[in-house]
């Protein structure tokens, strides 16, 4: 880690855009001479300094002292420091794109500038004056590597394809990071999607989740039980330090309650592994929507609910059961107003823009309405059984068929009733929304769905529940919004629109879910 850091700074130190000292001590003084602090340099964000002292680290405000010492930064020449680490997938082409948008917004050049082997820096310069107020470094690895530089000291954001781990959040917690599991610590950037790919000539185009799990444990060996041909399978996986790789452990084989088979051929690239799969006409892969290459990417079903293709709307929404959301950690302490700054660009709409441009699913929500939705409402039809079911589904069909579905949904961890992570950021997007009166004038309904386990009524009564729970979750989050220029209801149908089968247990946590209708 400090051979990286030292190979940063000794490449900026030759572009002459380094002056100041480094890990060194510093003494604060109060104006007045009252107060005096000495301690260890951590960092300057032109505001406030950071120092390490035999009170702890400390943040002080630079106008109310003065600074003595080797380290101490300039206030009037000051360049803002950034250190970020972690996933490839959105560190090589997803972070450059945002910040070099974010330069150009706010008329700054972004130069960038290799450092080695996965290593780079964005210098940011005024382009008027020339004056360089920035320094961005990164670090593309993969997750794991991202988290040990936070926790090392080395970085200043993690980009992640997993969510954090609760080793890694005591850690973070002891090393005074803040809980990095809080919505101000950890956001959703954009969103990907675990996709299971074959090559073009497989016949095979669709798959369960069950066998995939049956398939990527090696209990699933030959393609005959597929509907293939008489052939072995071969297995091609992201390498295990790879947040690719964790979620496909996550959401595919911890479920079933199984272990990827040792025979799987592993890539340490997402480009690698999806053109291996192009090329092993008996190959299969778990692939990164973004990069599936010239792979064929199967469809998910099963014996009740349609097969789900893996597209924008459906990771939007998700309905495609392997969303993967892609997150940016950052701990609790002051980053430069420049880091700030850009954070709270990433969450914009031109921002949203530059995210789809990358190849990857923004967040910006989306209205689709009744008739591109007939694959769900004719799937409901078709599993409907009883006469409860039935006048059910009128009612719904009554209710939302004059609405349009926003791509906002809500889900839940499994086996409980938080939010899973892109629904928490899904609170944070719509709260923002409403702030910004985009829904004032409109009629806003939060509908709950359940699985079909148990009474029908017991379940409609769950539903309702849990899309109040998500509406006052929004409301409560949007604290400037004028909720009287919205009209705010809830209303549940219980298991009348099922996505897919209640026999598993990936299938149940899909069908509870809360939707959101707009009119």
């Amino acid at each position: 880690m400090h051979i990286w850091r030292a190979a940063i700074f000794a490449a900026l130190f030759i572009l002459g855009i380094v002056s100041s000292a480094f890990a060194q001590d510093i003494t604060l003084r109060s104006r007045d001479g009252a107060i005096e602090l000495t301690g260890t340099f951590l960092g300057f964000d032109g505001e406030f300094y950071r120092i390490d002292t035999k009170f702890g680290e400390l943040t002080v405000d630079s106008s109310g002292v003065l600074c003595d010492g080797p380290s101490c930064p300039s206030l009037t020449d000051y360049v803002a420091e950034l250190s970020v680490s972690g996933s490839a997938t959105v560190g090589s082409v997803l972070m450059p794109a945002l910040l070099e948008s974010f330069a150009l917004r706010n008329g700054l050049n972004a130069k960038r500038q290799t450092i080695g082997e996965n290593r780079f820096a964005y210098i940011l310069s005024d382009t008027r004056s020339g004056k360089m107020v920035g320094i961005f470094t990164f670090r593309v690895t993969n997750t794991d590597e991202g988290f040990a530089d936070l926790l090392a000291g080395e970085a200043d954001i993690v980009m992640s394809l997993r969510e954090i781990r609760p080793s890694e959040i005591a850690l973070a917690r002891e090393a005074g990071l803040g809980n990095l599991e809080t919505p101000n610590r950890a956001r959703v950037l954009a969103l990907d999607a675990l996709v299971p790919v074959v090559a073009a000539n497989n016949p095979v185009n669709k798959i369960s989740l069950t066998d995939l799990a049956r398939v990527l444990s090696g209990k699933l060996s030959n393609w005959r039980e597929l509907g293939g041909p008489d052939a072995p399978v071969t297995v091609h996986v992201r390498d295990a330090n790879s947040g690719l790789s964790q979620e496909l452990e996550d959401k595919i084989l911890h479920p079933a309650q199984a272990t990827l088979t040792a025979s799987a051929e592993r890539y340490n690239t997402n480009a690698k592994l999806a053109d291996a799969v192009a090329r092993d006409p008996f190959g299969i892969g778990i692939a990164s929507f973004s990069d599936i290459g010239n792979a064929k990417p199967l469809l998910i079903g099963g014996n009740c609910g349609f097969s789900l293709r893996a597209a924008r709307r459906s990771i939007k929404t998700e309905d495609f059961p392997l969303t993967a959301p892609m997150f940016l950690y950052v701990p609790a302490r002051r980053l430069p107003a420049l880091a700030r700054e850009f954070l709270t660009f990433t969450r914009t709409p031109p921002a949203q823009i530059v995210i789809r441009r990358a190849g990857f699913v923004d967040q910006a929500p989306e209205e689709i309405p009744v008739d591109l939705q007939g694959n769900r409402f004719t799937n409901a039809v078709l599993v409907t059984d009883g006469d409860n079911s039935l006048k059910e589904l009128k009612r719904l069909t009554r209710t939302l068929s004059e609405m349009r579905r926003l791509t906002t949904s809500f889900r839940f961890e499994t086996g409980s009733t938080r939010l899973d992570a892109q629904s928490r950021s899904n609170v944070q997007q719509l709260a923002r929304s409403l702030e910004a009166g985009i829904y004032d004038g409109r009629k806003l309904v939060f509908v709950g769905f359940s699985d079909g386990v148990g009474p029908a009524q017991g379940n409609l009564t769950i539903a309702r529940k849990r899309a109040e729970t998500v509406r006052r979750a929004v409301e409560q989050t949007a604290e400037t919004a004028d909720l009287d220029q919205i009209e705010v209801l809830t209303d549940a149908f219980g298991e009348a629109m099922p996505m897919a089968c209640d026999e598993t247990s990936w299938g149940r946590q899909v069908n509870r879910r809360v939707e959101v209708w707009v009119r």
